[in-house]
């Protein structure tokens, strides 16, 4: 039998706990930021559902229920009954000391599906870093509205000079 997964993560960020709440609220911005969730979509204020991609291109489906609501505050959600998922979280927005921003708190607590040799990572990965990392990129998109990332710059090197190296004949020197 699998063991339920716990995790709580917090980050500061530097806005304030509306903005956040709003942000977060709107279900549809969470796979921009969120590593794995690749689609989230809302039925109404309460039920959604969540497409979530895993090892081996494997996808998981299932719907959730908002079960708190607070404003400016919190959203907690779990699975809703027969989704065939046993997931469910909160994410909290505390104002800050010093009038420093927010404090973000995610918790979140699921059953990994028996998968063979998998064990507690059905997505693929270690589900404390995730959490982590979807809580840093949305840090990064709310402060600064992009996710900086280094994929398809270039390495700093000149790759046609070494291509062009390599074609010359032996002893030829470049002119």
């Amino acid at each position: 039998m699998v063991d339920t997964v716990r995790i709580r993560e917090s980050f500061t960020v530097l806005q304030d706990p509306q903005t956040l709440y709003e942000f977060w609220k709107r279900l549809s911005n969470l796979p921009s930021f969120l590593p794995k969730v690749r689609a989230v979509e809302t039925f109404d204020d309460t039920r959604s559902r969540w497409n979530i991609e895993g090892p081996n291109d494997r996808h998981y489906v299932w719907d959730a229920e908002t079960v708190v609501d607070d404003p400016g505050r919190s959203i907690a959600w779990a699975t809703a009954a027969g989704s065939g998922a046993r997931h469910r979280g909160a994410i909290e927005f505390r104002p800050a000391t010093g009038n420093r921003g927010t404090v973000v708190t995610a918790a979140v607590e699921y059953t990994p599906p028996p998968l063979e040799g998998l064990g507690a990572k059905p997505l693929g990965g270690d589900p404390e870093q995730l959490v982590r990392e979807g809580l840093r990129r949305f840090k990064q998109l709310v402060e600064t509205g992009e996710i900086p990332t280094v994929e398809g710059q270039p390495s700093g090197r000149d790759e046609g000079r070494k291509r062009r190296r390599a074609a010359r004949p032996r002893g030829e020197v470049a002119r």
